[in-house]
């Protein structure tokens, strides 16, 4: 079992806690295992030394420190199944028009350390393998987390195939962001009518300026009104909007999208869990009003 972390409110009970309210949900459910992501793949993208560090389970304790949890040798399993879980989710959604990953989200870590309760970056791993096997030639990253992305923008900086799109509470951790390919810093307490009127201006923006050919989506619940570690005020019917207007206007362009978990914290794991079991359930029942990616064509 996951040793808990040392500080903050990170919950690795969560985890489990989603796929049991999806599964009393009654909703279609199909769950597919994923295969651990390879190691070349990770070292594609972060630092190989990096990497050596945590397969051995010898990741200094300053970086430990820095990623907020002993990277143990059952961490490391974890870490590499759930990276290949946004790998198989994006395949999966080249079928199917969307599929998720019921964890992941991994938007901190950066090219030589984890960070932020995030130990690989599932977001520009999975990013960088589309492109390299010629499943996408385009990928927009939509991190729509409370904390800025600053791992998965700094790991593709400068990279005209891959654009980061990141909407974030502006004085929330980290203290100093990244750049990203358009960052979108918004005020303390911005509300869902405020939320929806910054995104609505920017992601169809986004779709038309990069036309990408494939989107992956950082669909973190801490933007919510009651979320520990949020500074954003949307309610329950606020993140279903967002997030049912994010796979509208995707699969409205006949494009394929992929969403990890991404953050959501508080006292009550199972309260976190039903935010993030609904957040999915919306964006599945979104989906099912398009046709699969392979009846357009």
């Amino acid at each position: 079992m996951a040793p808990r972390p040392e500080r903050g409110y990170f919950r690795f009970d969560k985890y489990y806690l989603v796929m049991e309210k999806l599964r009393a949900s009654g909703a279609p459910l199909t769950v597919h295992a994923p295969e651990p992501m390879p190691r070349e793949w990770l070292e594609a993208v972060h630092c190989p030394d990096y990497v050596d560090e945590v397969f051995r389970a010898a990741v200094p304790r300053h970086k430990e420190r820095r990623i907020g949890f002993p990277v143990t040798p059952a961490i490391r399993d974890r870490v590499r199944h759930t990276n290949g879980g946004t790998w198989l989710a994006a395949q999966l959604a080249m079928a199917h028009g969307y599929a998720a990953n019921s964890a992941a989200g991994s938007h901190h870590a950066l090219h030589d350390t984890g960070a932020g309760y995030c130990v690989f970056n599932d977001l520009a791993v999975t990013a960088n393998r589309l492109i390299a096997e010629g499943d996408a030639r385009r990928v927009l990253i939509v991190d729509l987390d409370v904390h800025q992305g600053d791992g998965t923008a700094s790991l593709t900086a400068g990279r005209a195939d891959i654009f980061t799109l990141s909407l974030h509470a502006e004085k929330n951790f980290p203290v100093r962001k990244a750049r990203s390919s358009r960052d979108v810093g918004l005020p303390d307490g911005t509300d869902d009518e405020g939320y929806m009127e910054a995104l609505t201006r920017h992601l169809p923006q986004a779709l038309a300026d990069f036309a990408p050919d494939f989107v992956l989506y950082q669909a973190g619940v801490d933007p919510h009104r009651e979320d520990k570690l949020g500074r954003l005020a949307l309610t329950d019917a606020g993140l279903a909007a967002r997030d049912r207007f994010v796979v509208r206007e995707v699969r409205a362009c006949g494009l394929p999208i992929a969403s990890a978990l991404g953050g959501g914290y508080g006292d009550d794991p199972r309260v976190v869990a039903a935010r993030h079991a609904a957040s999915m359930l919306a964006m599945a029942a979104q989906n099912a009003a398009f046709p699969a990616p392979s009846a357009t064509k």
